[in-house]
């Protein structure tokens, strides 16, 4: 996965990066709003969830210490890093301002 991701936030859309954890409560509430979301704006962004237990490489180099936390990237750079759930509007009003 990892040159797979390196590859991937290099994306000129914003990528939105749910870091997440299969036993994480509120992981499970952040994604179905994710959904919505990539719905909603279609082809602008791109969708991609790392499970933190799989890819600890990963989140260690992005200092991930709690799950949910949503990363948006554009053209490899960091553009956003919260933890916590997210609510769709929240996240819509973030993406656009990453898409500028």
């Amino acid at each position: 996965m990892q040159g797979n991701f390196n590859s991937l936030i290099q994306d000129s859309r914003p990528v939105v990066v749910d870091f997440h954890a299969l036993w994480c409560g509120p992981c499970r509430v952040q994604s179905p709003i994710l959904k919505e979301v990539a719905a909603e704006l279609g082809e602008q962004i791109r969708v991609i969830k790392i499970d933190v237990d799989q890819n600890p490489e990963i989140a260690g180099r992005y200092g991930i210490q709690g799950v949910p936390t949503l990363m948006i990237f554009r053209n490899g750079a960091v553009q956003y890093k919260q933890a916590g759930v997210h609510h769709k509007a929240q996240l819509v009003n973030l993406i656009h301002k990453t898409l500028g």
